[in-house]
């Protein structure tokens, strides 16, 4: 079983982990507890969590926590609590793994944490699967880590940019892909919400190489300047516009998660909304998605499902070859709007609360880490 450490001695180690309560976000603390390194089992490994991003994605982990069994893959001593999973990079300090090294890099789905325990099952030269007995069941997605040195596209200046956006790009793309596979469900437009959210954006910037759909971005009055400013967009319009959206087939797609936006989407279209897909939760909101709703049932869009019908349509190695193209193309556009912050354990309380309440720029990224 995974288990979360932390701090720096040769056999002790301080465990620090940031926990959130499950049923109040609000409420967070952090927990220091010794770990014996000599009590590494057969076949485990301890990394050490260099650092790892932080974006409103994870909020929607944590929000989903139960429903999506999030809590499920670093789970907390105290039930009552949990520990977000994040996407970041790990160095390899102990290893009784016989194919997997000390020092090697390693990028994937880690807790907010210090350090980690893995057990790699299957290994190649350029991932292996976690098969700690209590993710059994878990979505495979999340239990492939990246080993860097077979990664032909790691870059080490490019650690922050992949952080933070590959796991958000991976979501987009799958999401383009669907729709596209789908022949739009026969819309003409597709309407964002949260049009400046990362994985938003990220989507439109596929669907605007299509050039099959009008790309239509709903944004907040503030907003508004950087999601024109994106050119990814056929057309912005704040929130308070809503009533204006041209009535033709569309497609919704669904960052934001208030039941207010959809709602008035659905009333305004009714049955020219011909599909309507749930993604995130960036506005906060739990509300049943398509209770009481003109027009189609919102499904939810669960990436890791797409990932397995891909994996059986393209073959090994298939659906790797077309993201890693898509994801060299994005690259050159987001390094011109993305800026990094970096932040130590005595910013990830911040980081934390400025993002569950939605005040962190669009423009901005942020790396942590639970080191000093």
């Amino acid at each position: 079983m995974s288990q979360i450490l932390t701090a720096a001695a040769k056999n002790d180690l301080a465990i620090r982990s940031f926990l959130v309560r499950r049923d109040d976000l609000r409420q967070t603390q952090f927990i220091d507890a010794p770990f014996d390194q000599n009590s590494l089992q057969p076949g485990q490994i301890l990394l050490k969590v260099d650092s790892f991003a932080f974006t409103a994605n994870n909020i929607t982990y944590a929000e989903l926590g139960e429903r999506m069994a999030y809590w499920k893959f670093y789970p907390a001593a105290d039930p009552a609590w949990g520990i977000i999973p994040v996407w970041g990079f790990a160095e390899v300090i102990a290893s009784h793994h016989a194919t997997i090294a000390v020092d090697e890099r390693i990028f994937g789905f880690l807790p907010m944490a210090s350090h980690v325990v893995l057990q790699p099952g299957k290994v190649s030269d350029d991932a292996f699967t976690d098969a700690s007995p209590h993710r059994t069941g878990l979505p495979a997605a999340y239990q492939r880590y990246g080993r860097v040195t077979g990664d032909p596209d790691y870059a080490p200046d490019f650690e922050a940019m992949q952080s933070l956006l590959r796991p958000l790009f991976i979501t987009s793309f799958l999401i383009d892909d669907f729709l596209a596979d789908e022949g739009f469900f026969g819309a003409k437009a597709v309407i964002l919400s949260s049009a400046s959210s990362k994985t938003a954006f990220a989507l439109a910037h596929e669907l605007h190489k299509r050039k099959a759909v009008t790309v239509i971005g709903l944004t907040s009055a503030g907003n508004r300047a950087f999601v024109e400013g994106l050119g990814c967009y056929d057309r912005v319009m704040t929130y308070d516009a809503m009533a204006e959206l041209p009535r033709q087939p569309a497609v919704y797609v669904d960052f934001a998660g208030s039941a207010d936006i959809r709602r008035a989407i659905h009333e305004r279209f009714a049955d020219d909304l011909k599909y309507s897909c749930a993604v995130g939760l960036s506005h906060r909101e739990m509300n049943p998605p398509g209770k009481g709703l003109p027009g189609p049932k919102p499904v939810f869009f669960f990436a890791p499902d797409r990932i397995v019908k891909r994996n059986k349509d393209w073959g090994p190695g298939g659906l790797d070859l077309r993201l890693v193209a898509a994801w060299r193309d994005f690259m050159r556009t987001a390094k011109g709007w993305l800026k990094v912050q970096s932040g130590s354990r005595r910013d990830v309380e911040a980081v934390y609360r400025a993002t569950l309440e939605g005040r962190v720029k669009p423009h901005e990224g942020h790396i942590l880490s639970l080191w000093d």
